[in-house]
């Protein structure tokens, strides 16, 4: 059976264990960054949960302006300084020479992720430009059709293990 399902593409559960203050209580925690453990999509196929497309700017929303659980420089950490330094990402996380040119540029006022249960292929919105190794990949909104990411393994990765 298990074969099976993967041979067909997989399968991916959505779970509802947390409450809401639980999740409120969790982003005021100083030492807990924000990430999604949503993985690669393929836009339009499947149903994945909705924070794989606007998790960070869920938090920039509701924890950072609706709700003012932490400031918009402690979510900035808690998205880039925080997790490069956990996974040891020596040239990421900081707008600083010789580093990645990674930005993202945002409107704080109008950031807001779309993605539902019910439709939960839509990008989120008061995103203008995304730079990723210093090239733009999205600009005022609208994808741009430039790839230049590329995988980042960690100190502890080893070929062939």
């Amino acid at each position: 059976m298990i074969v099976d399902i993967f041979a067909s593409g997989g399968a991916q559960c959505v779970f509802h264990t947390m409450n809401e203050k639980e999740v409120e209580n969790i982003m005021a925690d100083p030492t807990v960054s924000v990430a999604s453990d949503s993985g690669i999509r393929r836009y339009g196929s499947g149903a994945p949960h909705p924070r794989g497309y606007g998790t960070n700017a869920r938090v920039l929303a509701r924890y950072v302006r609706e709700k003012q659980i932490i400031s918009l420089p402690e979510a900035i950490r808690k998205m880039t300084s925080m997790p490069a330094r956990a996974f040891r990402f020596s040239d990421r996380g900081m707008i600083k020479e010789s580093y990645a040119a990674d930005v993202v540029i945002f409107d704080p006022n109008t950031v807001e992720d779309l993605a539902t249960f019910e439709k939960p292929h839509q990008y989120p919105v008061g995103i203008e430009w995304v730079i990723v190794n210093g090239e733009v990949v999205c600009q005022h909104g609208g994808m741009t059709g430039k790839l230049p990411g590329k995988v980042i393994r960690g100190p502890g990765f080893q070929s062939g293990h």
